[in-house]
This record gives structure tokens, C-alpha cells and sequence, in this order.
């Protein structure tokens, strides 16, 4: 008998870390966000203005399934509203729920909000890789359970995907662009000794080593590249996300999912990329380079590096995330959508006010519909 247990407090999530930890070791698309240590970490620093709603949905006791959500509330063009939706909040891409069977856990969780208090106006579930391992299975479960499913577009990823050798991937790359980022790394290797570092910790028990020495180098670089201006404030060197950031890698380290890589010039560091691994799928985090050398590309360096080492020690994927994507598309095999799948509950007015808004932009105006990381 199919039934779910609803747990609000993020301390209780403990009871069910050997469960949560096995489900995700069978979860085909699995990332170092579905972890119960990113939770724990994320909600450390994020949690104060959320209600937390993890739903471990069970078989006969045994858990098959889980279902993290969370409602915040968050501004529209109609005002505020309390939307429930997954916790990734645009650390990636693409999330779902965790466990082999993500049908019968979307449909056991869906059914479960629908019998329940309701403590939201929106129902919204974000970053569902519709293309990809979702293909219709949100659209489905809602609509089973109850509700009226709305699917748009919600951001996009740059992908490259390694089916061959390196050598493969790289031809099939632009000719004109192959052979400047060629000429650009010769140049580089004239200027003195060039040379990839590149660290992910071996999990074993918990007791990896972070290697703070990297990590700080990934922040110094961070601290003198344009990141630390910018507006959106996310960067790892900017004080008010410098804690998760290191919380979070800490985090990572013990899970072996962390990912660093700093190019050096003659020992000196000039560009840095820190991402996440797991089970060979690589997320590219955060990038950046000392302006001191702009004039030598570093970053355009860098990223050919990383991917040929990534391609050449067997990783399937390299996510290089959303944003900028004209500067990407030389890189990627693939332009993936994420979508948001939503419901607007019919007694709730500001609810229906947005969903028309959102009719009528896509309808009148043309727009693609890429919601781009905010409710519109």
C-alpha cells in the first residue's frame, strides 16, 4: 500500500538519510543538489523565510520515493504569493524527485498535496527536464492527482555531451573557433609552463579532503574578476553567500562531488571554474579569470582543458549551466530547455490573474516564454 509521510522539520530529515541516500544511488538523473547534505546545507542559509515540505513517499514501509519541495513566498506582477515548488532555486538546472520510481513518487506526492491543508496559492514545479528523463511524467501525475497542469519554458542549459573520444568531440566543433582557441593556447604555453589543476575528492567515509588551499584560490580569482561586482550578489566571494558557498563545499568534499580546477601560468594562478560531479555528469558552478591577463583568454583556455580532461577520464556530460548562452553555444552538443509546471488553484484570484498574464504575453507579445529564474 502506496503511502506518504510529510516531514517540515529539516533535524527530523536524519531519520531517513540511509533511505534517502539509497534511493538516490538508483536516481538516473541524480545530482550533488539531490543530496541530503545540500538540503541541510541550503536550508542553513536559506530556510528562515520557507516552510520545508519533503514528502517520502512509501510502499508497504519502504521508502521508493522522495519529494522535496518548499513554499516561499516570492513577487509577481499581481503581488505577492506563496509558491510551492522544488528547493534548487536556480542552482542548477534540471531536478525531480528522487528515487527509481519517480512516476509512482510525482503521483503519490501529488495526491498527497491535493488531501492536505493547502499553505500555498501556486503550485509550481520548476527546472523539470522535460526533454530529457521527465518526458510528461509532472504533466501526468498532476492531472491524476487532481489539478490542471500548465507547462512553459523556464530557463535553458548549454550541454556537451561526450559520445566519443575527445578527438571526435573536438572536430565537431567550428573550424574557425577550434583553431583560434589552438592558437590561443599555443600563445599562452610561449608565455611560460601551462598546466591544469584539477582536484575531486575520492569519497571515503566522509573524510576527504576539501582542500581549502584550491578553494581559496577558486575565491581569490573570484574576488579580482568581474564577480565581484556583480549585481546578482552569488558569487563565491561575495559576503552574504562566502558561508554557503563554503558550507556547501565542505559538503561536497565528504560526498567526493566537489570538482575544482584553477589553470596556472609558471605556478601563478590566472583562471578558476568550480563545479559539481556526480556519477560522471559534470555541473559547471562558478567562473572566472584574473583581468591582468585577459589578453591571453584564459577562460576560453581553461574551458578546453577542463572538457578534454573530463572527456578523457570517461564523464558523460558537462552541464555549462544557463546564461550566456551566445558565448556557450561554440562549446555545447546541446541547447536543453527546463520547463515549470504549474497549477493555479481556481478559488484563489491573484492566482488566475497570473496565469491570464502569463497567457496573454505569450499570446499578444510574442514572447518565448523563458521565465528566466523568477514568477512572471
Amino acid at each position: 500500500m502506496i503511502n506518504v509521510r510529510e516531514i517540515n522539520a529539516i533535524a527530523e530529515l536524519s531519520e531517513v538519510r540511509v533511505a534517502w541516500e539509497a534511493l538516490l544511488a538508483r536516481t538516473a538523473s541524480g545530482t550533488f543538489f539531490h543530496t541530503l547534505d545540500w538540503l541541510e546545507c541550503y536550508w542553513r542559509h536559506f530556510g528562515d523565510r520557507q516552510r520545508l515540505r519533503v514528502l517520502i513517499v512509501l510502499d508497504d514501509d519502504r521508502p521508493i520515493g522522495v519529494l522535496p519541495l518548499v513554499v516561499r513566498a516570492e513577487s509577481t506582477r499581481v503581488g505577492s504569493l506563496r509558491i510551492l515548488t522544488y528547493p534548487l532555486h536556480d542552482w542548477a538546472s534540471f531536478f525531480g524527485p528522487i528515487g527509481p520510481e519517480p512516476a509512482a513518487t510525482l503521483l503519490a506526492g501529488l495526491k498527497h498535496l491535493c488531501d492536505t491543508d493547502r499553505d500555498w496559492d501556486i503550485l509550481d514545479l520548476r527546472w523539470v527536464n522535460g526533454d530529457g528523463n521527465d518526458r510528461g511524467l509532472t504533466e501526468q501525475a498532476m492531472f491524476q492527482a487532481g489539478f490542471q497542469p500548465r507547462a512553459q519554458k523556464w530557463d535553458r542549459t548549454s550541454l556537451v555531451e561526450f559520445s566519443g573520444d575527445w578527438n571526435a568531440y573536438w572536430k565537431s566543433r567550428d573550424g574557425k573557433f577550434r583553431r583560434n582557441i589552438e592558437r590561443t593556447q599555443r600563445a599562452m604555453r610561449e608565455q611560460g609552463r601551462l598546466e591544469l589543476m584539477r582536484y575531486r575528492p575520492a569519497a571515503s567515509n566522509g573524510n576527504c579532503d576539501p582542500r581549502w588551499d584550491v578553494y581559496e584560490q577558486c575565491v581569490a580569482l573570484a574576488q579580482c574578476s568581474w564577480q565581484a561586482e556583480s549585481d546578482d550578489k552569488t558569487s563565491m566571494c561575495h559576503a552574504e553567500m562566502a558561508g554557503y558557498f563554503r558550507d556547501a563545499h565542505r559538503a561536497a568534499s565528504r560526498l567526493g562531488a566537489a570538482d575544482m580546477n584553477v589553470l596556472c601560468l609558471d605556478d601563478r594562478p590566472i583562471a578558476f571554474a568550480y563545479c559539481y560531479h556526480w556519477r560522471g555528469a559534470v555541473i559547471g558552478l562558478r567562473m572566472g579569470f584574473d583581468p591582468h591577463v585577459a589578453q591571453l583568454s584564459p577562460g576560453l583556455v581553461l574551458q578546453k582543458m577542463m572538457l578534454e580532461e573530463s572527456c578523457r577520464r570517461g564523464d558523460s556530460s558537462f552541464d555549462l549551466g544557463t546564461g550566456s548562452q551566445d558565448i556557450k553555444r561554440h562549446w555545447r552538443t546541446s541547447l536543453v530547455p527546463s520547463y515549470r509546471i504549474s497549477h493555479f488553484p481556481a478559488d484563489i484570484l491573484r492566482a488566475q490573474l497570473l496565469r491570464l498574464n502569463r497567457w496573454l504575453r505569450q499570446r499578444f507579445k510574442g514572447e518565448n516564454d523563458f521565465a528566466c529564474s523568477q514568477v512572471v
